[in-house]
């Protein structure tokens, strides 16, 4: 398998722990890698399939991936321009600024979600991006490889989507990975924001009916979700269902982390 490429942005709930110590989950793809909840794409990075659909109903992050894909260079010297600015004063002028140019914007996404609180994504009401500065001072990083982001990114449609369509595209021979915000029926948590939407309890129960159709039409599936006996039940009577431990690192004091778990229900066999 090739060298898993780090991803640049951190995202509430991304598969970075998934992808390193878990790629015996995935198997050989013959179709399309297709994840309708991209985040921070930390399994396309590790997988990199010859062809994939990666979308997000977060239509700044794709516009993001969109620009790196297509112009890299350009994106490169914005990006290091609001490195060489940082400052307490320069972020929050940062936050409320609206550029005309995607490249800048895509830019200004991921220098703020570099230095933001915890790499968290949340908006207003406004849809103005509001998260506080966070305790990080470094910008750039040493894993930074914008270009070979760029050249993977050729293999990928981009869509800002609902992911009902984009689960709908799954047939034979692909792989649908689905990593949904994790909500369940009696608790709403702290991965509920979806955009400026509440990803619900009845999205949740949709987006389980969809899967469910793809695995008919015959795609490879392998779920990520919150291991609850409510989400549990959505997936059960179709789906090999795991528990896989990792560190939960969301929460904002150190001494409130731990080991947690999560579910993962596939029809890899």
């Amino acid at each position: 398998m090739a060298e898993i490429l780090v991803p640049f942005l951190k995202w509430a709930g991304g598969k970075r722990w998934l992808a390193n110590s878990c790629r015996n989950l995935f198997p050989e793809i013959t179709g399309r890698h297709i994840e309708p909840f991209a985040g921070s794409a930390a399994m396309f990075f590790a997988l990199q399939t010859d062809s994939a659909i990666i979308a997000d109903i977060n239509d700044k992050l794709i516009e993001t991936y969109i620009v790196i894909r297509d112009d890299v260079d350009k994106f490169i010297r914005h990006f290091r321009w609001f490195a060489r600015n940082h400052s307490e004063e320069f972020y929050y002028k940062t936050r409320q600024q609206q550029f005309r140019s995607a490249t800048k914007r895509a830019a200004q996404f991921v220098y703020l979600n570099r230095v933001c609180f915890n790499g968290i994504y949340r908006e207003n009401l406004k849809g103005e991006f509001n998260v506080p500065l966070g305790s990080k001072t470094s910008v750039t990083l040493g894993t930074d490889d914008f270009r070979a982001v760029s050249a993977l990114l050729q293999r990928a449609e981009l869509l800002t989507s609902d992911f009902e369509y984009v689960v709908d595209m799954a047939g034979e021979g692909d792989l649908l990975y689905v990593d949904p915000p994790y909500t369940t029926k009696h608790n709403y948590n702290g991965f509920v924001k979806y955009n400026q939407n509440i990803f619900s309890w009845e999205d949740q129960a949709r987006l389980a009916s969809s899967v469910k159709r793809a695995h008919h039409r015959g795609a490879q599936i392998i779920v990520s979700n919150a291991d609850h006996t409510d989400v549990r039940a959505l997936y059960a009577d179709q789906f090999s269902i795991r528990s896989i431990e990792r560190i939960n690192v969301i929460a904002s004091k150190s001494r409130y982390r731990g080991t947690t778990t999560e579910m993962v229900a596939t029809n890899v066999r």
